[in-house]
């Protein structure tokens, strides 16, 4: 019968052993965990000019379902710096990661507001994207005036609104009925942004989509190919006016799901 030496020494060494195995464990369980991101559960919605936070109400629902949390920024559209100021306090209100949007105008807003370390990926829709350094008046001077654009209003404090009739070219696919409630509800962007100089280009260390509207006529879809190229972004083309989150929801919230989807597992979006 084994000594009572020997079995304490025995008791000591399958502790030893079993220690071991479970740091082995917990080593390989954290090596597996890298480069593993956490899921993106968080949606932020960043609106362009004229508009609000509702012109992502079709939107909305669609990605709700699907179990993500979701935040439509209210943009004063006073100046970019008190838009991103807007946009960073919604980063700010997130628990874990987010995927950001912008639409037209806010795609100038999530290029600098982007770079906060909880935005795991960026969605363009119909959107600016300049990169460090320019303006978008600037760009837009290499192609056709967008007929939305050709007449707007611009009030004595220097502030733009549309006319039913830009609205109409602005939203082509949808009812004619939808211009007037647009314009009873829009809200004036001061004009000076346009010439606004972009100081960081979010997309230039993220994951980035873009999604272009062929019948745009608020910014021309060449300029659009051409911002997504220059991104090297996902890109996914619909047949639709400039406001393709109200025409085509359920598309346009595909492509903001496929960026949370492939943020999470770390996949690169370029192609």
């Amino acid at each position: 019968m084994p000594s009572s030496k020997w079995r304490v020494a025995e008791s000591h060494t399958n502790r030893e052993s079993s220690m071991k195995t479970l740091v082995m464990c917990i080593a390989l369980c954290a090596l597996a965990s890298i480069g593993q991101a956490a899921p993106v559960k968080n949606i932020v919605l960043v609106h362009g000019a004229f508009v609000d936070g509702s012109s992502w109400s079709q939107v909305i629902p669609i990605l709700q379902s699907k179990g993500y949390t979701v935040t439509a920024v209210q943009l004063p559209l006073t100046s970019l710096a008190d838009d991103v100021g807007a946009t960073r306090r919604a980063l700010a209100a997130q628990r874990g990661t987010t995927i950001l949007v912008g639409h037209s105008w806010g795609g100038v807003v999530i290029t600098e507001a982007g770079v906060d370390p909880t935005v795991a990926g960026l969605v363009y829709v119909a959107a600016f994207a300049p990169d460090k350094g320019e303006t978008i008046s600037e760009l837009g001077k290499a192609y056709p005036a967008p007929p939305a654009l050709i007449a707007p209003i611009v009030d004595k404090e220097g502030y733009m609104t549309l006319s039913e009739d830009g609205f109409k070219k602005l939203a082509s696919d949808l009812p004619a009925a939808n211009a007037k409630l647009a314009v009873a509800t829009q809200g004036p962007i001061n004009a000076t942004v346009f010439g606004t100089t972009v100081t960081v280009a979010a997309w230039k260390s993220k994951p980035t989509w873009y999604i272009v509207s062929t019948l745009d006529q608020a910014i021309a879809p060449d300029e659009e190919r051409w911002f997504a190229k220059r991104m090297k972004a996902k890109t996914t083309e619909l047949k639709a006016s400039h406001v393709s989150m109200l025409s085509e929801p359920k598309e346009v919230a595909d492509v903001i799901m496929e960026a949370a989807e492939k943020a999470s597992a770390g996949v690169a979006s370029a192609e």
